[in-house]
Formats: structure tokens, C-alpha cells, sequence
């Protein structure tokens, strides 16, 4: 937050702004929230994590006043939820704003329902405005804002009137690393001026970052605590296996395959593994990964012992794989963007964009919110007409014969991109036949992937009220059906849980595997780590390719950081791009 961006102080008490301990809460038969204690201390971060489904929606509601607990005894600001709504700041998981109305006028709306009137309205708008940078943007209509923009404008709305309780329901999803940067900045600085904070969040490194932080699972709590008293209960158990031959995937397969294992993941070359308990470098023997294989104990991240709690993460092999056909690797290239160029009017979202992927990777555009990423996406699906350049994908040209390539992908959009008035069984009827697949290989197609993906008792449910978790192995499995030889997977995993993400990237390491071509974007950085080949669009143009580990040691150049992650990458090569621009074109990276 920049300097001189403050709110005034509520000052501090000695009680908690949220104390709740016992909260029950049952849906019919399924048990919500069980004996849930949390406490929420003025001018403090508290942190509230768990998988999808895990009760932390619920428990934000009940604080909030929106939905009353069925057992518990629940203070919010020293009265029952609900008595003090003018001390309170609320955000809901989803955008809960107008968006065909402007900035301004959703801050007017808020305004008006909170009572605040005159000079005083006048300076909360100036004040929000200057707090969230969104000056410039005062008249835009908050459906034409950026992810971050319209979280600002969210958290804006919540603070009209300064809370001395400002309760956030997972406000950096969907939002890339820098607009979640300066969001978790704002936030963070609130605590300075006393302001009690719960932050609801699928990211475990803002977890990580709480002063205090509750884990929920399936409505019971599993740890509440210091960020770092659960990481010490996986001390000496997290290794990074380095310098190993062959290649990463199958080996991070292998290791999951084992009970040795408990999880693991990909960073570039390298793998991240957190070991059962009593086990260590000693019992990787079975890996087999070749002499030069480098195995150090590092220490553990809050996600490992997240995870741990948990019970660990899912195995290697994809049961979606061993069904999935082989896919024949008869050309260079399975995907081709050249120069793929779309302007709207003057504006220019994407500016000659161009790389190949060899069939059997991955690879990854990554961005901030707006930066182009989703209009090259549906260039190369044949969504939308580039004004200049071409691009293929399996070998049909995107001009000449649009239809014959759309039928080699399988599509996942940024935003749920089924029928949500539809159910889990007329959604998959639906696609089968969209695809292309005739009566009988509809229903062998449909039976699989409702085995895959767990869907048989949901058949029935409308797509559009699954939890997010479900709704996005429903996506998933609607854009296989037809086990196609390339994946276009826009943020595939955006606002869903650790454990959720892992089952989702097991099942594209073994598709990867069987030969499928993977084209993703993503906001979650240690997603970034899976591709083989990345390149980072910036204001509609390239700015940098290459193996995350390349772009991780030219962020270390740039930054001077010894270890950097992908998303202190992100960070410096869109600075670094920033600052040649304000230098003029003799400036040149580090």
C-alpha cells in the first residue's frame, strides 16, 4: 500500500471483534460446521483455510449475521451476529457487486444502504479511490474491470465505513500474483488501524503469512495456531530430489505411487517431497533417479504441513489416463501461434503473439488480469477471428479449417463454462454429442468419466449448485470426453483448494504422458511449475519465454533474490519490462 493510503484508526480493545466457540451447523443431513472455535483479534490477520467444501464460507455467513448457527456461542463486536452491521466490513466469496454500474456508483449503492451522507460520503469516496488506485477508473463499469480492479472495488465496498471487523471470503481468487500482492498489502495495513481481519483463502503462502490460522475439514477443526506451529510438524520431513535423469513427471509419479510418500510436486527440474512420517532420503531408494541425483532435507512450507494434517495428497497415476487413449506424436508441432494478432477498435489485446509446442507438454501463458492471455486462448480455439496473423492446432490450420481443429481440443474456460441450469448427466449428454460422439460411445464415454470423476451421486444436481471443487471435475470431464489430442485449459484451478489442484494436475501429468498437448493459464504460481515451457504476456505482448527455471534464475539477476519462486519471477519480469519502458528503448535487462 503506498504511502499516505490510510484509514483512519478505530482504535483497539482488549476483547476480540469475533469470538464463536461450538458452531454447529447442518444442510439436511450434512453436518457443515462441528463445534468450530475461532477468535478474531483487533488489528490482527486471522487466516481461514481448508479444502473446498470444508465449512469456511459457512462460518464467514453465520459472523457475518447472513445465516444463523445451530448450536455455539457466537459474539461478534461484543453483541450476537448481526447487532453491529455499521462496525462490520463483509466480501463476499463472489463478486457481490453491480456490474453494469460504474465504480462510482457502486460505491454510491453502498453508501446509500449504509446511511452515509454529505461531506462525509464525499471523503470515504476520495479516500477508497486513493486506497485502492481507482481513481482513474471511477467511471468504468465495474463487468469491463480487471479480476485484481474488481476486488479492490469489492473491498472498497465493504470498507465504505471504516469496520472495526472486516470479514473477506477468499479475496484473491481469480486475480493474478501482483493484484493479490497489493490486495494482501491494503488488507494487511487495515491491522495498523486496529481493524480485526478474516481472511478466507485457498492460497496457503497469504496462509502463511497470518498471525493466527484456523484449518477447517469437512466442518471440523483441524488446527489452529502460529502459520509455523504447523509447519513443524513436518520438520525434517520435505526433501528436494534435484539432478536426477530422465524425466520429472513419471519420476513425481513413481514417488506418489509409493507409501513412502505422502506428497509432492513439481519446481522446474526439481521435485518437492513431503516423506510419511519416520521416513527420509534413506527410503528413496526405490526412485531409482540415477547417481547424480541430488536429495536435500529443505524446509517445510505451510502447505506441507497443510497437507500432512490432511492426510496427505492423491497418488501419481491418473485412472483418467489409464482410460485415455495414446496419442500418436506424428508432427513436430501439435500447437502454432504466428503472430496471432486481435484488436477491438484501437485497443489491441493481443500483439503478435507467437510459439510452438511440441506434442506431449505443457505449456504455460501466464500474465496479470487483462493482459491478453484468454483472447489468444480463443484465437487458437476458433472462438475468435485474429485481425492479423494464423495458428494451428493438430495440424489444421485455424483460417482454413477452423472446424476440423476445434474438433481436435478439448476446452476449459476461465469462468464455469457449462450449463448450470443443466445437470451433471444432460451437461455430459450435452457435450458427448457437441464432440461429435455417436449414441454408444456417448454412454461408454459418459460412464468412464463419471467413474473418474466421482459424479454418480450428482447426477441428478443441477451443474450450476455443485461446489466449486465438483463443478471444475465436471468441466474437466466434459472436455475429455471425447479424449482429444490437445488441452486448452484456461485457469482450470482458480479459487479451489490444495488438494482439489493436486488430483487435477495428476490427472494432466498422465494425460501429458499418453501424448496430449496442454495449453494453460494460470494465476497459482507453483502451478507454473508443471510447464515445460512458459512465456509471460504483459500488456498484450510477450515479454519473456523460456523453462521456468530459466525465468527463475534471469528473476534472480534482476531481483537478487538467491531462491526465487515463480511468482517472484512473475514479479521482477514485469517490473524489470516496466522499468525499460519508463527508460526508453536503450534500456536492457540485467
Amino acid at each position: 500500500m503506498a504511502p499516505g493510503n490510510a484509514l483512519p484508526a478505530t482504535g483497539t480493545t482488549a476483547v476480540p471483534a469475533a469470538i464463536a466457540t461450538s458452531v454447529c451447523k447442518s444442510f439436511g443431513g450434512l453436518r457443515a460446521l462441528d463445534k468450530v472455535d475461532i477468535s478474531i483479534e483487533p488489528g490482527r490477520m486471522t487466516g481461514l483455510v481448508g479444502p473446498d467444501g470444508a465449512g469456511k464460507t459457512t462460518l464467514i455467513r453465520i459472523l457475518a449475521g447472513l445465516m444463523k448457527a445451530d448450536a455455539g456461542d457466537i459474539h461478534v463486536l461484543g453483541g450476537a451476529p448481526g447487532d453491529d452491521l455499521e462496525n462490520l466490513g463483509y466480501m463476499p466469496q463472489r463478486f457481490g457487486l453491480y456490474e453494469d454500474l460504474s465504480v462510482i456508483q457502486n460505491l454510491t449503492l453502498y453508501a446509500d444502504m449504509r446511511r452515509l451522507e454529505g461531506a462525509e460520503r464525499q471523503e470515504s469516496f476520495e479516500r477508497l479511490l486513493h486506497f485502492t488506485d481507482l481513481t482513474p477508473f471511477r467511471d468504468r463499469l465495474a463487468g469491463n474491470l480487471s479480476g485484481g480492479m474488481k476486488q479492490k472495488l469489492g473491498l472498497a465496498c465493504a470498507l465504505i465505513k471504516t469496520p472495526k471487523l472486516l470479514l473477506l471470503d477468499e479475496p484473491g481468487v481469480g486475480v493474478d500474483p501482483i493484484s493479490r500482492r497489493e490486495l494482501w498489502s491494503m488488507v494487511s495495513g487495515l491491522t495498523h488501524q486496529g481493524i480485526g481481519v478474516l481472511w478466507s483463502t485457498a492460497y496457503l503462502d497469504e496462509a502463511e503469512k497470518c498471525d493466527t490460522v484456523y484449518l477447517l475439514n469437512e466442518g471440523q477443526l483441524l488446527y489452529s495456531g502460529k502459520p509455523d506451529g504447523l509447519n513443524a510438524t513436518v520438520e525434517g520431513r520435505t526433501l528436494r530430489l534435484s539432478g536426477f535423469s530422465g524425466r520429472s513427471r513419471p519420476l513425481l509419479i513413481r514417488a506418489l505411487d509409493s507409501d513412502t510418500v505422502m506428497d509432492g510436486t513439481l519446481q522446474g527440474r526439481a521435485i518437492h517431497l513431503l516423506m510419511a512420517p519416520d521416513k527420509g532420503p534413506d527410503d528413496l531408494d526405490f526412485l531409482d533417479a540415477g547417481q547424480k541425483t541430488k536429495i536435500e532435507i529443505v524446509p517445510p512450507h505451510f502447505e506441507d504441513g497443510f497437507i500432512a494434517r490432511l492426510g496427505g495428497g492423491p497418488k501419481g497415476t491418473s485412472e483418467l489416463a489409464e482410460r485415455y487413449r495414446t496419442v500418436p506424436q506424428d508432427r513436430d508441432y501439435a500447437i502454432e501461434a504466428r503472430k496471432l494478432t486481435k484488436r477491438f477498435g484501437s485497443f489491441t489485446a493481443s500483439d503478435a503473439i507467437e510459439f510452438k509446442i511440441p506434442p506431449g507438454r505443457i505449456f504455460g501463458l501466464l500474465g496479470p488480469n487483462g493482459a491478453g492471455k484468454s483472447t489468444t486462448f480463443k484465437m487458437l480455439c476458433g472462438l475468435l477471428t485474429p485481425t492479423e496473423g494464423t495458428g494451428s492446432v493438430a495440424g489444421y490450420d485455424l483460417m482454413t479449417a477452423r472446424a476440423d481443429a476445434r474438433a481436435q481440443l478439448g476446452y476449459m474456460a476461465q469462468k464455469f463454462s457449462l450449463y448450470g441450469e443443466l445437470s451433471v448427466k444432460q451437461n455430459l449428454n450435452f457435450f458427448a454429442g457437441a464432440y461429435g460422439l455417436k449414441t454408444a460411445a456417448a454412454r461408454a464415454a459418459i460412464a468412464s468419466v463419471v467413474e473418474v470423476f466421482e459424479l454418480g451421486d450428482r447426477l441428478k444436481v443441477d451443474a450450476g449448485t455443485l461446489p466449486l471443487g465438483f463443478k471444475q471435475r465436471l468441466a474437466l470431464a466434459c472436455a475429455v470426453l471425447h479424449q482429444p489430442p490437445v488441452l486448452f485449459l484456461d485457469e482450470p484451478t482458480s479459487g479451489v483448494d490444495p488438494v482439489t489442484r493436486r488430483e487435477f494436475w495428476m490427472h494432466i501429468n498422465g494425460l501429458v504422458e499418453k501424448g496430449v498437448t496442454v495449453l494453460v493459464t494460470t494465476h497459482f504460481m507453483e502451478e507454473a511449475e508443471y510447464c515445460d515451457e512458459i512465456t509471460l504476456v504483459y500488456r498484450a505482448k510477450q515479454i519473456a519465454t523460456g523453462t521456468p527455471d530459466d525465468l527463475k534464475a534471469l528473476s534472480a539477476k534482476l531481483s537478487g533474490l538467491a531462491d526465487p519462486t515463480m511468482e517472484d519471477a512473475f514479479i521482477a519480469l514485469i517490473n524489470e519490462h516496466d522499468r525499460q519502458e519508463a527508460e526508453g528503448p536503450g534500456s536492457k535487462a540485467a
